[in-house]
């Protein structure tokens, strides 16, 4: 995205950060010929972000649609059954008819019953997730597509056919008939096989849902997708971000919640409106209420509580959209429960622990500074905060390391992930691989008191126990 439009962009280069291809100036409309794509700049939409979690929308509209379709249906056997009469071929029609019905009857009686199961199925996927691997991966059934068009297609069949039986002729009189339910049989089937379609593939990928390894990889590819937004915005090379400068403060005048997502197009136009550069105080993913400092306000003048608030998306949890730090949140969270004496599955923990590694690998070249957003003429407008490196380490290994440091698959692959990301780290980042790995070594001495299980234990190994 160029700077005319809000932009984000660095001043500098920042080199280090991934390649070229991740790298923009400052310069409006410039752009690295190898940016492969634009951050996220829109905003999320809260009405957009509650409808994809409502279970009541996608079935509504289908509902309404069918509605619809009964009515254009029936119009269309009307049409046919006038232009039969017409050439005196009517009995023909009123010979399909009673077998027509029949069939519209019996699906109309079996898609209640058939909707129920599809029900079932999710109600149970939802209690088994949340149980074994985390409630925070339950937005992948939630917001799922096939999930709700499925039940949507379901739910309208149903209505559809129930429609259709009620413009039922009750006679069997050509002189009599009005119509005969050809165009809704044939439509009526069709949305059968529909409905039947979808629920083999609701079944798959509910299947896949219930594996954790795919669970695993689905934060991990959204995870990628977040961190490759912020490796585009480019944040500029400099100290590390100390305290926030001295200003007036702004307070948020909202409801409590999650900071979901900050609409940084609106935050840059106020600045600019007021000449002044906006530092925002909380992270995306802070829990902020009534009260809470939103923004420091450095130069020109400060703008009403009310217009910042507008421009903060505040919710009951956490979303992938700029939040570098959830996924690793959610892949702890899996672990750590999978290492939990109720459940006690090692191999699971590793399997997270793999794509912790990863995401880290990643993240290590990456430069982690504040985000300053510049407005269409380069000049800075708002200062965003970021996890540091340091605190992201701490949040990746530390709970996994106290809760598997009696586990020796656990700490196997601790120990390989930590001598990994110590090759590919620069110098200057691997005060917190080298903490991490004493306590590590530590927390291993103070679980096992055997010396020779305590080598076996700190054995580097990518399988844990391979």
């Amino acid at each position: 995205m160029s700077s005319g439009q809000g932009g984000g962009q660095s001043g500098g280069q920042a080199g280090g950060q991934g390649g070229p291809g991740w790298q923009a100036d400052g310069r409006r409309g410039a752009q690295y010929p190898g940016a492969r794509r634009r951050p996220r700049y829109r905003a999320l939409s809260p009405l957009r972000e509650h409808l994809r979690e409502a279970f009541w929308f996608a079935p509504l509209l289908t509902c309404v649609g069918a509605v619809l379709l009964a009515g254009l249906t029936d119009l269309l056997d009307r049409e046919i059954f006038a232009e039969a009469s017409a050439a005196q071929t009517a009995d023909t029609l009123l010979s399909f008819s009673s077998a027509a019905k029949s069939v519209v009857s019996t699906v109309s009686s079996a898609m209640l019953t058939f909707i129920g199961v599809v029900f079932s199925i999710s109600l149970v996927s939802l209690q088994m997730a949340a149980s074994q691997f985390s409630p925070r991966v339950l937005r992948l059934y939630v917001r799922s597509r096939l999930i709700k068009a499925t039940f949507a297609t379901c739910l309208a069949t149903f209505v559809y056919t129930l429609l259709v039986q009620l413009g039922y002729d009750d006679t069997s009189d050509p002189a009599r008939a009005v119509s005969v339910p050809i165009v809704s049989t044939i439509v009526a089937l069709a949305m059968v096989m529909l409905s039947l379609a979808l629920f083999v593939l609701y079944v798959q990928a509910t299947m896949r849902l219930l594996r954790v390894p795919h669970v695993i990889d689905r934060v991990t590819r959204e995870s990628l997708q977040v961190l490759q937004d912020y490796r585009w915005l480019a944040p500029e090379l400099g100290p590390t971000p100390g305290a926030v400068p001295e200003g007036p403060t702004l307070l948020h005048e909202g409801r409590g919640g999650v900071l979901r997502d900050v609409n940084i197009r609106w935050l840059i136009r106020v600045a600019r409106r007021h000449d002044a550069v906006l530092y925002q105080v909380p992270r995306i993913g802070d829990f902020i209420a009534p009260g809470t400092p939103t923004v420091v306000v450095v130069g020109g003048s400060a703008p009403r509580p009310r217009r910042i608030t507008t421009a903060l998306n505040v919710g009951v949890d956490r979303t992938m959209h700029q939040d570098l730090s959830f996924g690793f949140r959610q892949l702890v969270d899996i672990a750590i429960r999978a290492l939990s004496p109720a459940i006690n599955d090692p191999t699971t923990a590793v399997q997270a622990v793999d794509r912790i590694h990863q995401l880290l690998a990643v993240l290590a070249p990456v430069h982690l500074g504040e985000l300053r957003h510049r407005d269409k003429d380069g000049a800075v407008r708002l200062v965003q905060p970021v996890p540091g490196w340091e605190a992201t380490v701490d949040l990746a290994f530390t709970e996994v390391r106290i809760c598997g440091a009696g586990q020796p698959q656990v700490t196997r692959r601790l120990a390989a992930a930590l001598d990994d990301l110590l090759r590919i780290t620069p110098e200057r980042r691997r005060a917190p691989l080298l903490l991490q790995r004493a306590l590590l070594e530590r927390a291993v001495a103070e679980s096992v008191r055997d010396e020779d299980n305590r080598a076996f234990a700190l054995t580097p190994d990518r399988q844990g126990i391979g």
